[in-house]
């Protein structure tokens, strides 16, 4: 299991909105019931209070949470 990374240090390409985004849906799936997508173990879970957007933001920084993010482009007016 890699160490976590630092607050603001997540792969680049999302907005922070996106990124709290992102880190919501696959919390409240975490909570619902969803298997993790990365290997934890007890201790690590104990040590995250099983928190499920800690554990989000995990798979994040891992870059495993299958949620993408579409983008619309601004019409071309000419």
């Amino acid at each position: 299991m890699t160490k976590p990374q630092e607050a603001g240090s997540f792969p680049t390409g999302f907005t922070k909105y996106e990124i709290a985004r992102i880190l919501g849906a696959r919390a409240l799936q975490i909570s619902m019931g969803a298997p993790f997508l990365v290997k934890f173990t007890d201790k690590d879970i104990q040590e995250l209070h099983y928190n499920p957007i800690e554990i989000a933001k995990r798979e994040f920084a891992a870059g495993v949470v299958p949620i993408t993010v579409k983008r619309t482009q601004p019409k071309k007016v000419e």
